[in-house]
């Protein structure tokens, strides 16, 4: 990211004035705490930073927010949507740009997941899948043909992706896979099934996982990027999976029945999937507790407004000391959650590989905050925060996802537990 004399660039693409203009700009408009929430956390953000992040929560306001509660009533997956990201430079933010990505630092991508999600967790989760679980595994382990076909095609929106990981028994124990690879002329056979998937329907690009040998447990994980509209369609079988929530992200249940992966589809070494699949999940969990806390920090605006304008006994009911306690707990913890992911967002731009300790922090911490928020949200409004006039109740739904989401809160726990006992290494 480079700033200029009049703009600034932001992987290759022009996001708009210079941090010395925005700091000119007229005084934002008098909306309730806005003072006290416009500086929160961005006292140690760079330049660029900020304007990432005004430029895209600009975007999630004007182009997103007006149709997610008809897509949601409507249970229409937002590929409108979705096809507004390329042009923003917002669908490769982990991608190098020499394969058309607008990659800059982890941080900056955890602020795009966080204003993204702010708005609508499945547009968030598009941009989270594709670059955290696909994008990160294959620039790590995959081979140069595998990162030249499928990385362009990522940063441009050609090809939507979706991560094939939790199964039917568990989804937090992903090394006691019941899903096989079979190891055949010219590739592979995968047999099993998949649930609680994000995007299958869409996808043109599937990250699965898949044991070569039960026996071995997390030694036979091994990982494959497969071509859901190509060879490996034989054999695929993608349903619906009934959700009460998240209904415009089509989550889909997926059967693998004897379906080929061709030789090139093997992402690193046959029995070497497990720590791809913890690099990835590292970063996974960073994306999530980035949109966690853009999901709580959501609570907060639309709560805020709500307590000030809302009278009862003749006066604002925000003026009363327990409301006011709700909301006090609403912000400092949403900022409690936002220094974890930010401190995990530097650890990963400082370069540290692994940092199990710090995903599990930081994720448990925001999650928590996420369905915290939503709930006093849901109090300040009362019996309209479950109304469909209102947004809060969706809210606390898709909060809730979230907590068990990439790792249950008490896998989370046991593994924070555990590192400080010295039970567990990183």
């Amino acid at each position: 990211m480079g700033v200029g004399a009049e703009e600034v660039v932001w992987g290759g693409r022009t996001l708009g004035e210079t941090p010395a203009k925005v700091h000119r700009m007229a005084n934002p408009p008098a909306v309730p705490g806005a003072a006290a929430l416009e500086r929160m956390m961005d006292f140690d953000l760079s330049e660029e930073q900020r304007l990432v992040r005004r430029t895209v929560r600009e975007f999630a306001e004007k182009e997103i927010h007006p149709h997610v509660e008809r897509y949601e009533a409507e249970e229409r997956y937002p590929t409108e949507l979705i096809a507004k990201l390329p042009p923003m430079g917002l669908m490769g933010p982990m991608i190098p740009e020499r394969f058309g990505g607008s990659f800059s630092d982890v941080l900056t991508y955890g602020v795009i997941c966080e204003e993204l999600a702010r708005i609508d967790w499945v547009v968030a989760s598009v941009v989270s899948v594709s670059n955290s679980l696909l994008a990160s595994s294959i620039l790590k382990a995959g081979t140069e043909a595998q990162q030249e076909r499928w990385l362009p095609k990522i940063a441009s929106g050609e090809t939507l992706c979706s991560a094939c990981l939790t199964e039917p028994g568990g989804g937090t124990d992903l090394g006691n896979l019941k899903t096989t690879a079979t190891r055949v002329d010219g590739g592979w056979r995968l047999t099993g099934t998949k649930v609680f998937i994000s995007h299958a329907a869409h996808a043109g690009l599937f990250f699965v996982v898949a044991s070569i040998d039960v026996s071995k447990k997390h030694k036979g994980v091994t990982a494959f990027l497969l071509d859901p509209k190509g060879e490996s369609a034989e054999g695929l079988t993608i349903g619906e999976f009934p959700m009460r929530t998240l209904k415009r992200d089509n989550l889909a249940e997926v059967h693998f029945e004897n379906c080929f992966v061709p030789d090139e589809g093997l992402l690193g070494e046959p029995g070497g999937g497990f720590p791809i699949l913890g690099a990835a999940l590292d970063t996974g969990r960073f994306s999530v507790a980035a949109r966690c806390i853009g999901q709580a920090q959501r609570c907060i605006d639309l709560a805020v407004p709500y307590a000030s304008e809302r009278e009862a006994f003749g006066q604002s009911i925000g003026q009363f000391q327990m409301i006011q306690e709700k909301i006090a707990n609403m912000i400092c913890r949403t900022e409690a959650a936002r220094a974890l992911v930010y401190r995990l967002g530097r650890m990963k731009d400082a370069g540290v590989a692994r940092a199990s300790l710090e995903s599990s922090m930081a994720k448990l911490t925001a999650s928590q905050a996420a369905v915290e928020n939503a709930l006093d949200a849901i109090q300040i409004h009362g019996g309209y925060g479950l109304s469909t006039e209102y947004e809060v109740g969706r809210l606390l739904l898709e909060a809730k996802s979230l907590e068990f989401g990439e790792g249950t809160s008490e896998l989370h726990k046991k593994i924070i537990a555990e590192t400080a006992l010295g039970l567990r290494k990183q």
